[in-house]
Formats: structure tokens, C-alpha cells, sequence
């Protein structure tokens, strides 16, 4: 198993002081993800949660949706010429009734770790294939108060982070504001795909009554993992992007960008924070 920091030295230089010295930095190698024995894709990640990463990207290709769907996930043996294990390659076997991808092109999905999705088909995909509609689920009321505590409370529990200053990190909140979970990983994708794929482990999908915090921007792709899982806000504290605004209008996600103080915009799905009385709506 690869281990998530490593050391390297360093040349620091400081106020014109030149030393060496060993740095900490985040781990990240390739996971080939395979799906029934055929190589499906290959992300760049942190090493650690790897069965949990497959899991959750399956979640949001639409190929799992409970823990029933799920037959194992093991570690490739023989990935390498001399029959090694590399702790890199995963083959996640699903169950019987779970009906497979149309992989008919040998689709080899490449995934940087800063990856996205784009264009209207990809957002009509989403829309059509979300297992759990937003839309229909019961109702979640979070204060502005609540959402601008998260912040503090995910870097206070970024323990690689604090080592490395790395990492990218995402978590769950109740909609009381409890730390469910939270995952770091060099990919900010791939630390949502942790979370999703604990919770189908777990057997607790859909997180209907989940509020998904990421320490960087809100793309497409991580408001498409959001609603896959049904998750019904996304707050990030940075920006959103043009596409995720978009999914979360017609799916109903409620997205939150900027999330800084006590400062935030909502771009989607303002019913679900709770705005005092006489809020101006201008």
C-alpha cells in the first residue's frame, strides 16, 4: 500500500538564508480502476480509502447505487511483469443483477486529479440517470450561520493537510452541522468519490439529508457526484463553475459558492437556506 506523504529534500530559502532539509509532500500515484475484470478508468490519487474511491466512482457513473450492487472490490495481483503487487489496480466485481456499463469502445477513462466534465450532454445525463431526484426528497433547512462554521470545522480535521499543504479535502455535515466524514486527497473529485463510496459501503445512500463541503471551487463534476449520491447542498469555498450552476438549477441541488466568514453566494436552491425574515431578494 502506498503511503499518503513522503519526503523529499528541499532547498529553502528564507530572507536570503539558503538550507537543505527533508519536506514532507502528499503521496499521489495512478489507480487503475477495473470493472469486472475490463480496465475501465485511471485516476491520479492519494493512495489510502482506495476500495471506497472506486465505490464512489462507480456512484456517480450511475453503476451503484446500494451495497447490494456491490459484490468486492480487491486488490490486482500480477499487475506488473514481474507478478508484483502493486496496490495500484483495483477490480471492482459487481452483482449479478446489476446491469453492466456500455463500455463497447474500451472506454480507458483518463482522470487527472483536477479533472471535469462538460458540455449540455453531460448535464442531460446527470438529469436522467440520478437514481435519488433531488427535487423529491424531504426537505433540509440550513442556517447561513450553520454553513459559514463548516469551513473552520473541515481544516480543523485535515490532519495531512496540516503536513503537507496539499491536499484537497471534502466532507459530510449533518443538517445539524455534525462532521459525518471527511477525506483528503491530491484530487478534489476523488476526495468526494471517498466519502460517496464509505456511505454505499456503509449502506447509507441516498445521503438524502447530507451538506457536502469542498475545500476548492465547485465544478460540474462535483455537483454531478452530489446529486448521484443525493446529496441536496453543495458548499464549496470557492467559486462554482457556469455547467455546475446549471446541473444545480434543474436538478435542484442547492449550491453554495464562496463560502468564506461570514460571506457566501447561493447560486441554486436558496428554499433550503433558511434566510431571516425580510432577506433581501433584489
Amino acid at each position: 500500500m502506498g503511503r499518503v506523504t513522503e519526503r523529499r529534500k528541499v532547498i529553502r530559502i528564507r530572507d536570503g538564508a539558503v538550507s537543505a532539509r527533508p519536506d514532507t509532500l502528499v503521496a499521489e500515484e495512478p489507480l487503475e480502476i477495473r470493472l469486472n475484470g475490463k480496465p475501465l478508468a485511471i485516476t491520479m490519487r492519494t493512495p489510502g480509502d482506495d476500495f471506497a474511491l472506486a465505490a464512489g466512482f462507480l456512484v456517480s457513473e450511475g453503476v451503484l447505487a446500494t451495497d447490494d450492487d456491490l459484490q468486492n472490490i480487491v486488490y490486482c495481483a500480477g499487475a506488473t511483469a514481474d507478478g508484483s503487487n502493486t496496490y495500484n489496480v483495483v477490480d471492482v466485481r459487481t452483482a449479478p443483477h446489476v446491469t453492466p456499463p456500455d463500455i463497447t469502445l474500451e472506454r480507458n477513462v483518463y482522470t487527472t486529479s483536477s479533472c471535469g466534465l462538460c458540455g449540455k450532454a453531460s448535464l442531460d445525463a446527470v438529469r436522467t440517470t440520478a437514481r435519488w431526484p433531488i427535487a423529491d426528497t424531504p426537505p433540509v433547512r440550513v442556517a447561513p450561520e450553520l454553513l459559514a462554521s463548516l469551513p473552520d470545522r473541515l481544516r480543523a480535521a485535515q490532519r495531512v493537510f496540516d503536513r503537507t499543504g496539499g491536499l484537497h479535502a471534502a466532507a459530510l455535515f449533518s443538517e445539524e452541522g455534525e462532521l459525518l466524514d471527511v477525506r483528503e486527497d491530491v484530487g478534489r473529485h476523488n476526495a468526494v468519490d471517498k466519502l460517496v463510496g464509505r456511505a454505499l459501503q456503509s449502506g447509507d445512500l441516498p445521503l438524502s439529508r447530507a451538506v457536502l463541503l469542498v475545500s476548492g471551487r465547485a465544478s460540474f463534476e462535483l455537483a454531478q457526484k452530489a446529486v448521484m449520491a443525493g446529496i441536496p447542498v453543495l458548499a464549496a469555498v470557492s467559486a462554482p463553475s457556469s455547467l455546475a450552476v446549471d446541473l444545480a438549477a434543474e436538478t435542484g441541488l442547492t449550491l453554495v459558492g464562496f463560502l468564506r466568514g461570514t460571506s457566501m453566494n447561493v447560486y441554486a436552491g436558496e428554499e433550503r437556506v433558511a434566510l431571516r425574515a425580510g432577506a433581501a431578494q433584489g
